[in-house]
């Protein structure tokens, strides 16, 4: 029997948040792309909450669209709700968020998976990964799958989410599976142990759904989208205000905790069940309560997955608790007394690859050529699984055309700070992102994204004629606001030091410049933002100006950090894990002090050391 097989530049293994972005910026980018799942009729499907954006994971999505990305359309082609939160803060802190029609969002991915030019998307469960040896290093070459075919590529992304050697549980009820009614797999797994990995397990959980008929909402606080709604995509030209859907908010209360505690014994993360660790800041119902002992209630979001279906999703209340105790526990809630619950809460645990294990690009250093992104690198959203996506796809396609990676910098990009982290520090608990992990964010604000992503996209080629055509209209508007605002004089001061004023704002300044009132909308609130925050945004740019200089010491992937005698043992096992690219990155590895960053620093500029002499005397 001949045994059939298939070439390509670039493999993308699993179809989720991450593999989607990942095979369209591939194909993108002109690579000969295959995107293969084991079932289509879940491409780009939300597994947990229905919705896109929040605190910083809005500026994710926001810098993905800005890279020519997925996500930022198709929410604002299918939200059902929009908000944009922290508005009360500065405008560093500012964050979108949207309710997506779950169902309408997954086949609007799907169609734009379908039509993107020199891209394949296919239904097959992938067995093992093929390698080989050349010179000496191991390099992927494809995938085998079920049917006895093979894909080959010089690249491969795996981008398997929560499906790898899954388990679902509910109560004592044990499932394998990564999501449920779907089943999980073990071959991929297996082939990266046996590739010398390092592979650990989490665990993430998801809440009940709800029919919204058996609702009683008079009781609860009613909580509208906003009335000016911001779209994510910087193509959008508006969103319809008129046809959002409310959510509402509940609450447990004392009767609920009481129930829970009662039954922890049955709850798989205290009764041993499950040992491995979930995230910190999105915790299960059965965690709040044992954590935060002297709460009395906590808040819950019942959000509609969308316009054609009565399916609501209980943000808040994630468990794992045994089908009879979340019967219970929702009949003694205000407002759920007679819900019906049409899908129970579970937790999966699930393998990932502590993601130390890769370079920035997100190729692994131990197989030339096989990249990682989302949720097996032991991160937890759909926006930071994108973010990764995008990074593995444009990166394996520029591996296959022989350019060099590219990666964002921390000022540059949440996405930049998302991946510095991960290679970097590793991550002991399912990584979120949360706007302070960014030490430079108020350079990095939701509204300026395209600004600081997409004239890089287009030298990348990742986006098209019409995107750098909008783009240029808008820095070519902000450039005339920021000229009338120059020339102009309000109570004989430039119009712009005059704006800097708290008590002024942009309304005011178009009242006395003439022209002012004529530019765009979008224009208008980054000059407005520019103007206000010149003198905050100056000295973040100094800050960014000294890391560069740290960033400009390479270090080779080669560095040799055994050879430097006085070096600390625990800064050379993580120096030699982590191998940093340049002196930047390693100052932010966890135990690895100055001192030791100025022996690197005196080896890697071929000094004889001084500096090694007097460390190296006391020791002795």
């Amino acid at each position: 029997m001949t045994q059939s097989s298939y070439h390509y530049d670039v493999l993308v293994i699993g179809a989720g948040h991450a593999g989607t972005e990942a095979a369209a910026a591939a194909a993108r980018l002109g690579a000969k792309t295959a995107l293969l799942t084991s079932n289509l009729d879940t491409v780009g499907q939300m597994s947990c909450n229905p919705a896109i954006g929040g605190v910083a994971k809005g500026q994710i999505v926001r810098e993905v669209d800005a890279l020519g990305g997925l996500m930022g359309h198709a929410i604002d082609a299918t939200g059902i709700q929009f908000r944009l939160l922290n508005c009360r803060k500065g405008p560093a802190m500012h964050s979108p968020r949207a309710q997506a029609d779950k169902k309408a969002y997954q086949a609007y991915i799907k169609h734009q998976i379908e039509q993107q030019q020199n891209l394949d998307l296919r239904q097959e469960t992938v067995i093992d990964l093929l390698t080989e040896n050349v010179e000496g290093q191991t390099r992927v070459r494809g995938v085998s799958v079920v049917g006895d075919a093979l894909f080959v590529a010089p690249t491969v992304i795996l981008t398997t989410g929560t499906f790898l050697k899954a388990i679902m549980h509910t109560g004592e009820a044990q499932t394998a599976g990564g999501r449920a009614g779907e089943g999980t797999t073990s071959g991929i797994s297996g082939a990266l142990a046996r590739l010398g990995f390092e592979v650990e397990r989490f665990k993430t959980g998801t809440p009940a759904r709800l029919n919204a008929k058996s609702i009683d909402y008079r009781n609860l606080e009613r909580q509208p989208g906003d009335e000016k709604p911001q779209p994510f995509s910087f193509l959008t030209e508006s969103l319809d205000s008129s046809d959002q859907l409310p959510c509402h908010i509940a609450h447990t209360n004392h009767a609920v905790h009481e129930l829970i505690r009662a039954n922890l014994k049955r709850a798989p993360m205290y009764s041993g069940q499950i040992n491995s660790t979930g995230p910190r800041y999105c915790p299960s119902i059965e965690d709040k309560v044992v954590r935060f002992a002297d709460k009395t209630s906590h808040q819950l979001f019942l959000e509609p997955e969308g316009r054609n279906t009565g399916e609501v999703y209980v943000n808040g209340i994630s468990t794992s608790l045994p089908r009879d105790v979340q019967d219970q526990m929702f009949a003694m809630i205000e407002g759920l007394q007679h819900a019906q619950i049409m899908r129970y809460g579970y937790a999966v645990e699930y393998d990932f690859c502590p993601p130390t294990q890769l370079w920035a690009s997100m190729e692994s250093k131990r197989v030339a050529g096989l990249f990682l992104a989302g949720q097996i690198n032991g991160t937890t959203g759909y926006e930071e699984a994108a973010g990764q996506g995008l990074i593995a796809g444009l990166n394996a396609a520029r591996k296959v055309a022989g350019k060099e990676a590219w990666v964002p910098t921390r000022d540059q990009a949440y996405i930049g700070v998302l991946v510095d982290d991960l290679v970097t520090a590793g991550t002991d608990e399912p990584y979120r992102m949360f706007t302070s992990r960014a030490e430079y964010r108020l350079l990095l604000r939701q509204d300026n994204a395209d600004r600081r992503l997409t004239g890089v996209a287009d030298e990348l080629g990742l986006i098209d004629a019409a995107r750098r055509e909008r783009f240029q209209t808008k820095l070519d508007q902000m450039a005339r606001a920021n000229q009338l605002l120059k020339a102009a004089r309000c109570d004989k001061i430039p119009g712009d030091v005059f704006l800097r004023r708290s008590e002024v704002d942009w309304d005011e300044m178009c009242r006395r410049v003439e022209g002012l009132g004529r530019i765009d909308a979008e224009a208008a609130q980054q000059v407005l933002y520019d103007t206000k925050y010149e003198g905050y945004v100056t000295r973040q740019k100094m800050e960014v100006e000294k890391q560069h200089r740290l960033a400009s010491k390479r270090i080779p992937a080669t560095f040799d950090y055994d050879a430097i005698g006085p070096l600390r043992h625990e800064a050379r096992e993580k120096l030699n894990r982590v191998r940093p690219l340049n002196l930047d990155q390693a100052k932010r590895i966890s135990g690895v002090t100055p001192a030791d960053l100025a022996l690197v620093l005196t080896r890697l500029e071929g000094k004889k050391s001084n500096l090694d002499q007097r460390i190296t005397k006391p020791q002795e």
